[in-house]
């Protein structure tokens, strides 16, 4: 249906102007058999079947005024001087001719434009000189001059409009293009930055899994108890390690179906880039290895917030369970993007970051009153931080949303299912689900 639609509008659009210069030519050949049905002036001969046929042809040929100007315009203007040659009344077929001159000036070179020009007001010229006892010449010369320069200086301001609206087009395109291309390379960098992250994570549980399989074997002979349990945490460390190399290795597919859902997500996100970089590299502070930071850090950063001149507040409700470590990271850098931008876009105003766990829920929210310098219509645009964001809690299940408030301000709402400790079926949703929504 859609491809059918698409089909008729190019068709539609390709022969529309072919349509639009026959019904001009039919208006032109009629207007012309109705002008010679009346008396014309002293010195000029009714229209008769030869003077219809001329019209008629003189009009006519205007069809293909877009496709061979130059050619439409020397034989319509070779049959209207014809139809003066016979002694017909010249205003009769004057406007086809004027109508072909409008066109060389607005799609030819300025020199063939002034030939075309001359033409005309040598054909008027020399209509006033065949009926010189009933003509005024002042007021055939002055026709011949205004009439032609008239029609000349519109056709050339024409032609011109249409070169810079062409012109602009094609910027547009290749704006447009470069947008995409810095949406696709902003998507591909965000992944393997979270990827590089998740690799830590993984890392860490690999560890973790050595140390307790070697305390497992140091006291099975003497405390049986205390490496049962070291075999749990084994078992708990390696199906949560599982998990985030899973999502890890569906985050790096970043093939033809990443890179357009990337395109159309940078389209659909503004693909502004804030400095080239994400946006929560503002507010970090620790060194390029360090570990990765979860929800025991966000009150240092919180802190870090406050001295930049934000009064934030923090809002914890419900009983909050045990979180995935890539799980509490994904709500940390969510936290640490909306918080950046409250700083580069808000200035100096009062935000909250609330934290509700539910049972099958975590919604995390920041928002942020409206600064003195809060400009939503520019620098609040979406780019490429939100971009982050979605992939983030696209690898597990979970949705973003942001924009503006209704009584000021932006706010960016994090949703995540809630972390089970079993396995699938009953485990973590699979990744790739969620999507962000702007409002």
């Amino acid at each position: 249906m859609h491809a059918g639609s698409g089909l008729l509008d190019r068709l539609g659009g390709r022969y529309r102007p072919l349509v639009t210069d026959l019904l001009l030519a039919l208006g032109y050949v009629g207007a012309g058999l109705l002008l010679g049905q009346e008396q014309p002036p002293a010195g000029w001969r009714s229209v008769d079947v030869l003077g219809a046929v001329l019209t008629a042809l003189v009009g006519l040929v205007m069809v293909a005024r877009r496709l061979a100007p130059v050619a439409v315009f020397a034989t319509g203007s070779a049959l209207w001087i014809l139809f003066i040659a016979c002694g017909y009344w010249p205003v009769v077929n004057s406007m086809p001719a004027l109508l072909g001159l409008y066109t060389v000036a607005a799609t030819r070179r300025r020199p063939t434009a002034l030939v075309c020009a001359a033409v005309v007001a040598g054909a008027w010229v020399y209509a006033g000189i065949g009926n010189i006892e009933h003509s005024s010449m002042p007021t055939v010369l002055a026709q011949a001059v205004l009439f032609p320069a008239a029609v000349f200086v519109v056709g050339r301001g024409s032609g011109a409009l249409a070169e810079r609206n062409r012109q602009f087009a094609e910027l547009t395109l290749q704006l447009r293009r470069q947008q995409e291309e810095k949406a696709c390379q902003a998507l591909t960098e965000e992944r393997v930055r979270i990827a590089r992250e998740l690799h830590d994570v993984v890392a860490h549980h690999m560890s973790v899994i050595s140390l307790q399989a070697g305390m497992a074997s140091y006291v099975f002979p003497t405390d049986p108890a205390a490496s049962r349990r070291a075999l749990d945490t084994i078992a708990d460390t390696s199906r949560e390690a599982l998990e985030e190399m899973r999502r890890m290795l569906v985050l790096l597919r970043v093939g033809q179906e990443g890179q357009q859902d990337g395109q159309r997500h940078g389209q659909r996100d503004g693909g502004s880039v804030p400095d080239g970089a994400d946006g929560a590299d503002a507010l970090e502070d620790g060194a390029a290895y360090a570990p990765a930071p979860g929800l025991d850090l966000l009150e240092r950063l919180l802190e870090r917030v406050r001295g930049a001149g934000v009064e934030v507040t923090l809002d914890v409700a419900g009983s909050p369970p045990r979180l995935p470590q890539g799980m509490a990271l994904c709500v940390y850098r969510v936290v640490q993007e909306a918080l950046t931008n409250v700083l580069k876009h808000a200035g100096p105003t009062r935000a909250a970051v609330s934290i509700r766990y539910a049972r099958r829920t975590l919604v995390v929210c920041v928002a942020n009153e409206a600064g003195d310098n809060f400009r939503p219509n520019k620098e609040m645009s979406p780019g490429h931080g939100l971009i982050g964001m979605r992939e983030r809690a696209k690898i597990y299940g979970g949705s973003v949303t942001a924009g503006p408030r209704d009584l000021g301000g932006f706010e960016v709402r994090l949703t995540l299912p809630a972390p089970t400790t079993s396995d699938r079926p009953g485990g973590l949703p699979a990744p790739g689900t969620g999507d962000v929504h702007t409002r």
